[in-house]
């Protein structure tokens, strides 16, 4: 199986980068499912129901978030409507929307996608990944009634994303790491099968800081007061993800390369 993912979707500009690269990476990856983060899609806060259906006609077949799922409050009514658009799996129960979701190919075959937020550094505080993991393979068995998984484990610390990758290598076949915006050079293989990279990147425009207008930022660490509202630099985007193949009998993980294609990053492929 080849699993495409993009990391997080920062606003229009990476939207436009999407719609713009994604055709042609389809066309020339073959992947059988593509699973986006859009998380800062709106603005930079957040995914409207209009903007996750836009990106599902583009060719998406699922759209993990993160920290500012509730962004935009319309979300909170109408999650629960949208199975293809994840939430964390650790927010508490009762929470609105869900953490993972069974994405059936047109072959038969099944993918579970699941969406797990990290503690450190992060806010809001939700229940233990770990924990919540744990519970989740309980129910799904790689290469049994799953013949593939990946994570998208939103985080801040490289620490508590690595120490995540090792606890479940050779349970699920991938584990990508993403909120950083910054996409990282440790692509690998962890030694019990799982594909692992500790952040995917965003699809946005790097002339900025983690995706926002530079100016505004840097404003906000030099002089210390209220500013302007934060608001995503416009230039073009680098869309940047990961492709990842599995093996068909066991659903472990055979290769993983880097994605990074437009804007001002090194390309790749």
């Amino acid at each position: 199986m080849k699993i495409l993912f993009f990391g997080d979707i920062m606003g229009r500009s990476g939207r436009d980068g999407l719609a713009k690269h994604l055709p042609d990476l389809k066309a020339r990856l073959k992947p059988d499912v593509v699973i986006v983060n859009g998380e800062n899609a709106a603005a930079g806060f957040g995914l409207t129901v209009k903007m996750a259906r836009e990106l599902f006609a583009l060719g998406i077949d699922c759209l993990t978030t993160g920290n500012h799922i509730w962004g935009q409050k319309e979300l909170v009514g109408t999650i629960d409507q949208e199975p293809k658009i994840l939430r964390p799996l650790n927010y508490p129960d009762g929470t609105p929307g869900r953490g993972f979701y069974a994405h059936r190919l047109a072959n038969g075959k099944t993918i579970l996608i699941v969406n797990v937020m990290a503690r450190l550094f992060m806010e809001p505080v939700v229940d233990d990944p770990f924990v919540v993991m744990e519970k989740l393979l309980t129910q799904y068995r790689l290469g049994q009634n799953a013949q593939a998984i990946f994570v998208d484990f939103h985080g801040e610390a490289s620490s508590e994303k690595m120490a995540f990758g090792h606890v479940f290598d050779g349970r699920v076949s991938g584990i990508v790491g993403t909120h950083t915006h910054i996409p990282t050079a440790d692509d690998q293989i962890l030694p019990r099968g799982t594909a692992y990279q500790s952040d995917a990147g965003m699809c946005g425009d790097y002339d900025s800081v983690i995706g926002m207008k530079k100016e505004l930022s840097i404003w906000k660490f030099t002089r210390k007061i209220p500013g302007e509202r934060m608001s995503p630099a416009e230039g073009e985007a680098t869309v940047c993800g990961v492709l990842i193949t599995t093996d068909e009998a066991t659903g472990l993980a055979t290769g993983i390369e880097s994605i990074r294609v437009g804007g001002r990053l090194r390309q790749t492929r």
